[in-house]
């Protein structure tokens, strides 16, 4: 089967987290419209244990991302509600992009020996919930975290029609920072059949410290917890 032939069209009418420099906001059905205070889906595991894979892409180090930082007080928080992590660091593993040549039929092992097929999909294909973290570069995805979300062509029915969630950082703050990347999550849901449970965008989180000193990682512990 191609890529082509491999269409799923879904029903997205998921609530999303909408996160902005200038506080948050809760989208429901139609992203226009816009609620003051902080909400999440809730408990979206009915109460049972969930298997959950973060897949990290900032370059910088634990001590000094926006993402990885978001991403760890996420972590505690899915860990304080008896949750099982996986953390994946694509920005250090070794890993090889996608090259189309569609030896893996969507449906097998990639013709690549690396640290996405043996460390990584092992995880998501067992993984309940899928977490993309990455810091917005050129208003996309980091080009460690596309590697990986190329790499889901060789198991995309085994790993269809699981819950996902996004966590990303940016320098910029401006109202349509995100847009682009939000688009392209949304449509990558749309296409696998995920279930949407949470987005992150932390606008207006160039350093550390601006990160730390926002109200994201409170946020990001309590949809972690509250899964």
């Amino acid at each position: 089967m191609n890529r082509r032939k491999f269409i799923k069209v879904v029903t997205f009418g998921a609530m999303a987290i909408y996160l902005s420099g200038c506080g948050l906001t809760a989208i429901e059905n139609d992203k226009n419209k816009k609620e003051s205070g902080v909400s999440a889906h809730g408990n979206v595991s009915g109460g049972k244990s969930m298997k959950i894979v973060v897949i990290n892409s900032s370059p910088h180090s634990e001590s000094q991302s926006t993402s990885r930082y978001l991403a760890q007080k996420f972590v505690d928080g899915a860990k304080s509600a008896g949750h099982e992590v996986f953390i994946f660091d694509a920005a250090n593993e070794k890993t090889n992009p996608c090259r189309g040549c569609d030896q893996c039929g969507m449906d097998g092992a990639c013709i690549f020996d690396d640290a996405i097929e043996n460390k990584l999909m092992p995880e998501m294909l067992k993984a309940d919930l899928l977490v993309l973290v990455t810091p917005l570069y050129y208003f996309g995805m980091s080009a460690q975290l596309k590697t990986v979300v190329d790499r889901f062509y060789a198991r995309t029915t085994k790993i269809s029609g699981k819950k996902s969630m996004i966590i990303a950082t940016a320098w910029n703050s401006a109202d349509w920072t995100m847009e682009a990347l939000q688009n392209h999550y949304e449509t990558l849901v749309r296409y696998m059949s995920w279930q949407d449970v949470g987005q992150i965008w932390a606008t207006g989180c160039g350093t550390r410290s601006m990160v730390e000193s926002s109200e994201f990682g409170d946020t990001a512990f309590k949809i972690g917890a509250a899964l």
